[in-house]
């Protein structure tokens, strides 16, 4: 592919990922600080909004290390990765999709390479039910396969384009705590925080992408850490559930009531138009 090719092709996620925010980016956009040196994203996802900001020097990170793999993977070993997805979508039906993703209740999950694994995942995310990663309490995929006519499992250019952005630019990829991934944030830094959202009812369980969870522990300890960001002086955004728990939690700072529109999630009910919160501690 021809350099020139990349670069009229527009970065954007390279699979769904629950709690997206490119339904949000116009808001996201407007709230944003015009100046800043460098981005920070502790829960990157699918990178709706590092991908549309596609900055020159940035820390990525997420505690999901299928997904941080992926980024990975799509950095080192691009075309790899490509090839091994057209295999998928050559043999792409139920019965395949099933096979492979029980490749983590035995041994051979262990056997794959990290681009393999890599493969697996994002080829399970274009076929299973409405592009959702879900995991059980001993870390396997139990989403079951969708009903896609045509799914695209491999979108060549807008791998390569990415590929070649993460290497041209100042792109570190981190896996883990959100903790440690802002570790070097210094004053005039910008921080997005887009963590697994606060439930808004009692039969929600606090659950997220991993199989350890995000517990409302967790939730005080990301606002602690939002605070210290913001006596370091830092700028800082948070996206979070429209709740009671969230107002008090971020009691102080600069809350903003917006509509957004998810379409992906388990049930029926979690998708649609939601409310959403995003804090800042800098005025707008």
């Amino acid at each position: 592919m021809k350099i020139k090719e990349i670069k009229e092709i527009t970065l954007q996620p390279f699979t769904k990922w629950t709690g997206g925010k490119r339904q949000l980016l116009p808001v996201i956009r407007e709230l944003m600080p015009k100046n800043y040196n460098r981005y920070f994203e502790p829960f990157v996802g699918g990178g709706a909004l590092f991908f549309d900001l596609a900055p020159k020097d940035a820390v990525i990170n997420d505690f999901n290390a299928e997904l941080i793999n992926c980024y990975q993977q799509i950095k080192d070993n691009p075309q790899e990765l490509i090839e091994i997805l057209k295999v998928h979508q050559e043999h792409n039906s139920k019965e395949y999709y099933l096979d492979l993703r029980s490749a983590d209740r035995d041994e051979r999950i262990d056997m794959m390479s990290e681009v393999q694994r890599a493969a697996r995942i994002l080829y399970m995310l274009r076929v299973d039910f409405n592009g959702l990663y879900r995991v059980n309490s001993k870390n396997q995929f139990n989403v079951p396969y969708g009903r896609y006519k045509n799914p695209k499992i491999v979108d060549e250019n807008l791998v390569s384009a990415i590929s070649t952005y993460l290497n041209n630019n100042q792109i570190e990829i981190k896996k883990g705590d959100f903790e440690k991934a802002v570790l070097d944030v210094q004053p005039g830094d910008f921080v997005y925080f887009d963590p697994p959202y606060i439930p808004l009812s009692e039969t929600s369980a606090f659950t997220s992408y991993t199989h350890e969870g995000f517990s409302y522990d967790d939730q005080v300890r990301l606002r602690d850490t939002f605070k210290k960001l913001s006596d370091a002086g830092a700028y800082v955004m948070l996206s979070n559930s429209s709740s009671f728990l969230v107002e008090e939690l971020y009691r102080g700072f600069n809350i903003h009531y917006v509509e957004a529109t998810r379409t992906n999630g388990a049930k029926s009910s979690s998708r649609g138009k939601i409310s959403e919160i995003i804090v800042t501690n800098y005025e707008k």
